[in-house]
């Protein structure tokens, strides 16, 4: 029996598929690799398969992770090329190998977050925004898993935020705390919103490039 993970992108009209879909399109996929997959005991066994840190409908990525057993032994080696030729358009694998480090090591991810203004970016509204990310304390409002809404200080789970403007947008490359817990980058959106309302963008575009473990270094 062998644990492997797969390395795969989602982007375009894929980043609109939710995670339970998104986890049946793999189910259907797998068949024509010939692997076999393990299965959960009872009455009704599905495919033993899990989506790490799963991405938020209508944002992209370069470095999701998808672990699964199989009952042979298997080094990964020909399954992303086997997988890729009956993908939906916006969804790649890029690697299948084995699935070696455990998932508490994955500590943050880094992201592109763009803040588009429909009238142009407002007068200072980069040094504003670096100042905001700057903040010892950013408390927002956030739901939680009982869908209730909580206040939570966001601040200790920003890592680091490089913004510029360009093409008449805000760009962030920023690193937020993964997991226990994590930051979902599209809620410095409402950070703006709440200390800084004449910044806040008309649409906010994010998309996942790396995630990463304590030492800074790419996780897989």
């Amino acid at each position: 029996m062998s644990k492997l993970r797969l390395l795969f992108v989602k982007e375009a009209q894929a980043s609109y598929i939710s995670h339970l879909d998104l986890i049946r399109t793999f189910q259907r996929a797998f068949p024509r690799t010939e692997l076999e997959i393990k299965h959960t005991q009872g009455y009704h066994p599905h495919p033993i398969m899990s989506i790490v840190l799963p991405l938020p409908v209508g944002q992209s990525s370069d470095c999701e992770l998808l672990d699964f057993e199989v009952t042979q032994e298997s080094d990964g080696a020909g399954i992303a090329e086997t997988l890729n030729t009956g993908m939906p358009l916006g969804l790649r694998v890029l690697e299948c190998y084995a699935a070696s480090r455990p998932i508490r090591e994955l500590t943050d991810l880094r992201a592109d977050v763009e803040l588009e203004y429909d009238g142009g970016v407002p007068a200072g509204g980069v040094d504003a925004l670096r100042q905001l990310f700057a903040r010892d304390s950013l408390v927002i409002e956030k739901r939680t898993k009982r869908k209730d809404l909580a206040e939570v200080d966001i601040a200790p789970m920003i890592h680091s935020a490089i913004l510029t403007e360009a093409d008449g947008i805000i760009r962030a490359d920023v690193t937020v705390q993964a997991q226990n817990p994590g930051l979902n980058p599209q809620l410095l959106g409402k950070a703006i919103e709440r200390y800084l309302p004449e910044l806040t963008p008309d649409f906010i575009r994010v998309r996942r490039k790396a995630i990463l473990d304590a030492e800074g270094r790419d996780f897989r």
